[in-house]
């Protein structure tokens, strides 16, 4: 019988006290090549190529051409070994846990003389009780790593053929047998560097009586009434007896008191299961970005025995709905998000590892990149099927910044093995991380893998493999991401939507697919279209597209010295992973703008071209709603400094892209666009309630004279695009010379007397406009750490980048139109926050390179 009462506290516990205790073992560990028996010190978390760089052994692979230079690592063994010292209580606890919660990968672990484990798998933690092993005083653990190139070839040798792993980049294509996140094997975008190491934490567990190893906090249904949930806790009673417990389940939100149910149960000696389920009345509903408060609730199970508390867990949850309506309609099958009954439009991005060395990224990282994809206006990233699941950081700041989390399992662009140990390691692999991630607020789904299916159906791997071959791929497509994962999540997350892959419906340049589902275009990229093609080209939800730029100078310096600065330059060409990408950014650039052949100018150039671009297409997505409801770019970071679809380079730089996508994303934007014969002008809007606005139009010339003017009022749509303004089209430039002057349209609403949006549209490409030499002045004041500057024009600049060669430095705005006459002020701070010292401004504007006049 559960017994539910209010409380402040229990006895002498503290809310949020960890239980059982833990010991870290990062410490005191050293490292070697495999039979060298010369030892160095190494860090732990960590991977061999970072401890080499720290011992000078190796060349900064990001640097030149030296990618070439750390290739003989992979083929290598090494081992790693520590010692710690245990005294007479900690040998008193009844039971003690080895935890590893990342070995990279193929990893033997002995601990003192016992071999406790044979790890096969990147992506699972391992929790292993070591108790009667372990002794009084001095302790020797040992890890050794074997090879995944040496460990993967015997069954590449005596599998038959070659998997289509094209990313890949080595002869023999070994990434598929190994359960090892896939990008470090090489990828269009990404750097070959093939790690091991013991890549996240490692530590003792002690427990007496009994541990919790579970706590799933199942939300069964909600609502803005009552939540219910369904507190599913496995205890591992460590004894060989049945023992009494009480188990009590707390929950608390801030400012509110405690609220706690408990029941007593007899614990039988192992695993057991114990479900204890409660309501919450009227509760606070955790909302994604831009629409309230990602409410967070404090969730805690605890066990006492004896009247002791021995074991306790907590998690911070947040009680939402997240459905994803798939549905046939007579359109063909729609895609979108409903959150807490309400449909929502993603607004969002793809994420790939933040580092080619991953315990590089730390929680400040995580913090960093998760905040800048909050102002950005995000609701939606899409954890990508080549890289790893993410750290618990990485959720816990989706979770606080009401950002929902789409989350591939890891395959991409590729068939895989099907045989009983590899499915085996998947099994494992997704059990593990199912339970590890299931009760964040944030996540919103999982999918099977990235563009498998529509590799098996449009890519040519049919013709490239003979048919016995191709009947193994699509048996082994079935069984991984029809049968044995939506089962997994099924079993251990359910009510949780599951999608088999991305895109769902192939759509390798066949029209009637982008009516069914989610989709990925690529036709701006590999299909070389103009950007236009993405108003034409609309799906039910984009989940990839995108379009290269090389990231701004200060990073390219990073890697590269002024004799490289060429665009087909060795080194630059080792850092541009995709084989068409300079050459499509000149092509496509040669469409909207005069292509400069000083490479500075190519580069900012470039970055101006992504961030339109991209752009268009995010603003064409979002006019066609509800049939489309989602637009989620390629990709928002970098693992290394690289030529790539990033909007935001390695070094936190923000791209223009990035910041058209803070614009694009607005939760207000008026949006103007040709469509026939008539200009149109939409006003996009995700807010959730109405106001009366004003519509402001002004014809404008590159001098700021007013050739036209035009009011119109209207209701702010509700979640919504709506047409707030047409005209024909030679009718509303009439009056204008469209090669030197812009519509400047503000939207300014009644209620909130403030503005809520305030755009410009030109009416021609940039290579055809008349833009003004402008002459800017900027204004430097330092303010408490950070700079203000100032700036003005009396004639339009468009496009202006500052530049200030400090990684990382963040501004309130850049690569934006200075209009004539209007003052624009930009905040700069440091990527840390600390005091930002003197700075060198530099600033560019289109006209530097696409004018003379």
């Amino acid at each position: 019988m559960a017994v539910w009462f209010l409380t402040c506290a229990f006895g002498n516990h503290v809310w949020g006290k960890s239980l059982p205790q833990v010991r870290q073992l990062h410490t005191g560990w050293e490292f070697s090549m495999y039979g060298s028996n010369e030892w160095l010190s190494a860090e732990v978390p960590s991977t061999v190529h970072q401890d080499l760089l720290a011992h000078h052994q190796l060349p900064d692979p990001f640097y030149g051409m030296n990618e070439e230079k750390i290739q003989w690592v992979e083929k290598e063994d090494w081992q790693y070994r520590t010692s710690f010292v245990l005294g007479e209580e900690e040998m008193e606890m009844e039971e003690v846990f080895l935890v590893f919660e990342g070995l990279d990968t193929y990893a033997d672990v002995f601990l003192n003389g016992s071999l406790l484990l044979k790890a096969d798998n990147m992506f699972v933690g391992y929790r292993i009780p070591v108790k009667k092993v372990l002794k009084k005083g001095e302790n020797k653990l040992v890890v050794r790593f074997r090879s995944p190139i040496r460990e993967a070839m015997p069954q590449w040798e005596s599998n038959g053929f070659d998997y289509p792993a094209d990313n890949d980049h080595f002869p023999q294509k070994l990434s598929v047998f190994t359960r090892k996140a896939p990008y470090s094997y090489g990828w269009d975008w990404g750097i070959r560097m093939v790690t091991c190491g013991i890549w996240r934490p490692v530590y003792l567990e002690f427990a007496n009586k009994a541990v919790v190893e579970d706590y799933f906090v199942h939300q069964t249904s909600v609502s803005s009434a009552r939540a219910e949930v369904d507190n599913q806790i496995e205890i591992n009673n460590i004894g060989n007896d049945r023992q009494q417990a009480l188990v009590r389940v707390t929950y608390r939100f801030p400012g509110e008191a405690d609220k706690s149910m408990e029941k007593k149960v007899e614990l039988q000696p192992g695993q057991n299961t114990v479900s204890l389920p409660l309501s919450v009345e009227s509760p606070h509903l955790w909302m994604p970005n831009g629409w309230g408060e990602p409410a967070l609730y404090e969730f805690e199970a605890s066990v006492w025995v004896d009247g002791q508390l021995v074991s306790q867990k907590s998690h911070q949850i947040g009680l939402r709905q997240v459905r994803v309506v798939q549905e046939k309609d007579k359109e063909g099958m729609s895609f979108y998000f409903e959150v807490n009954g309400i449909p929502m439009f993603a607004k969002g991005t793809n994420l790939i590892p933040s580092d080619a060395l991953l315990p590089r990224v730390t929680r400040a990282r995580y913090a960093r990149l998760l905040e800048d994809a909050q102002i950005s206006h995000m609701n939606m990233i899409r954890v990508w099927g080549g890289g790893i699941y993410e750290d618990d950081a990485f959720f816990e700041e989706a979770d606080k910044r009401g950002i929902l989390i789409w989350q591939d399992f890891m395959f991409a662009c590729t068939t895989y093995p099907h045989d009983p140990v590899f499915l085996h390691r998947v099994s494992e692999e997704a059990e593990y991380n199912i339970k590890r991630l299931r009760n964040h607020a944030s996540l919103a789904m999982w999918c099977g893998n990235n563009e498998i299916y529509e590799g098996l159906r449009y890519w040519g791997w049919k013709d490239k493999y003979t048919p016995e071959v191709y009947q193994q791929m699509l048996e082994g497509y079935d069984v991984l991401f029809r049968q044995l994962l939506p089962e997994k999540v099924k079993e251990l997350d359910p009510g949780r939507f599951y999608l088999e892959g991305s895109p769902y419906e192939a759509n390798w340049g066949r029209p009637e697919s982008w009516k069914i589902a989610d989709s990925h275009n690529w036709g701006t990229w590999y299909g070389q279209k103009p950007f236009e093609s993405l108003d034409k080209e609309i799906p039910r939800f984009m989940s990839e597209y995108g379009f290269q730029a090389f990231p701004e100078m200060k990073t390219i310096r990073t890697f590269a010295s002024p004799e490289d600065y060429a665009l087909e330059s060795p080194v630059m060409n080792a850092h541009q992973k995709s084989t068409i990408g300079n050459a499509l950014i000149k092509k496509t650039m040669a469409l909207y703008y005069p292509v400069p052949e000083k490479f500075e100018d190519l580069v900012y150039a470039g970055l101006v071209l992504q961030g339109q671009g991209m752009r268009h297409g995010m603003e064409a997505h979002r006019r066609n709603r509800p049939y489309c409801m989602g637009s989620l770019p390629w990709q928002l970071n970098d693992s290394w400094p690289v030529v790539s679809w990033s909007a935001i380079d390695y070094y936190g730089n923000w791209k223009a892209m990035q910041y058209q996508t803070q614009r694009a994303f607005a939760p207000v934007l008026i949006n103007a666009i040709r469509e026939g014969d008539k200009l149109r002008v939409y006003v996009l809007s995700d807010c959730l309630k109405t106001e009366k606005v004003t519509l402001q139009l002004e014809w404008t010339d590159f001098q700021g004279k007013v050739h036209r003017r035009q009011q119109i009022d209207g209701n702010l749509p509700v979640n919504a695009s709506e047409v707030l303004y047409e005209e024909d089209w030679q009718k509303a430039f009439a009056a204008c010379d469209t090669t030197a002057s812009f519509l400047r349209m503000t939207l300014k609403g009644h209620q909130s007397r403030k503005i809520l949006s305030d755009e410009v549209y030109y009416p021609v490409y940039p290579k055809y406009q008349r833009l003004p030499k402008a002459k800017i002045s900027c204004k430097k004041t330092p303010k408490k750490g950070v700079y203000e500057l100032t700036l003005k024009s009396n004639q339009l600049a468009r496009d202006v980048f500052i530049e200030i060669p400090v990684q990382g430095v963040r501004f309130s705005d850049n690569f934006f139109d200075l209009l004539p006459g209007v003052t624009k002020k930009v905040t700069v701070s440091s990527a840390d926050g600390s005091p930002l010292e003197d700075i060198t401004v530099h600033i560019h504007q289109l006209s530097d390179i696409t004018s003379n006049y």
